[in-house]
């Protein structure tokens, strides 16, 4: 079993996104999803409105998700850790407490060669069409990665 966990801010917009999306693609005998946030501002709430409807839109439910705020004990839990951003990114190395935990954190955007930035952008201060992009970002990107773990 490959337990993976995706990682932004507030663990209520992008990392729902992924979480819900990765899912949607992985066997769930293979593989464990879940997301958290490296800021502890949303522990509990659900997924963004917003992030849910793009959701819904696109076949996928995250309505039943928690925010909860991303751990050092995450490391012995998780064999792949995508972090959203370059800023979650190092937040989440900052905790590392070996190389080998090092070794688990990627930025998501790496697995996706077509794309130049590799940050996925923080629709939570933007409108619907925000949202739709880092959906469809995220789902292209989820392809690949299901596409290499298979």
């Amino acid at each position: 079993m490959t337990k993976i966990l995706v990682v932004c801010l507030g663990n209520i917009c992008r990392s729902p996104l992924a979480h819900g999306i990765l899912q949607s693609k992985l066997s769930s005998d293979k593989f464990v999803i879940d997301s958290a946030g490296t800021g502890a501002y949303h522990i509990g709430n659900s997924p963004d409105y917003r992030s849910i409807a793009v959701a819904k839109k696109n076949g996928i439910d995250i309505s039943m998700q928690q925010a909860r705020q991303f751990t050092a004990s995450d490391f012995d839990e998780f064999d792949i850790i995508y972090a959203m951003d370059s800023s979650n990114y190092k937040n989440i190395l900052s905790l590392a407490q070996s190389e080998s935990d090092k070794e688990k954190v990627k930025l998501i955007l790496n697995e996706n060669p077509v794309l130049t930035n590799k940050n996925v952008p923080d629709p939570y201060h933007g409108d619907t069409s925000d949202f739709e992009y880092v959906f469809k970002i995220l789902d292209d990107t989820c392809s690949l990665i299901a596409d290499k773990l298979g």
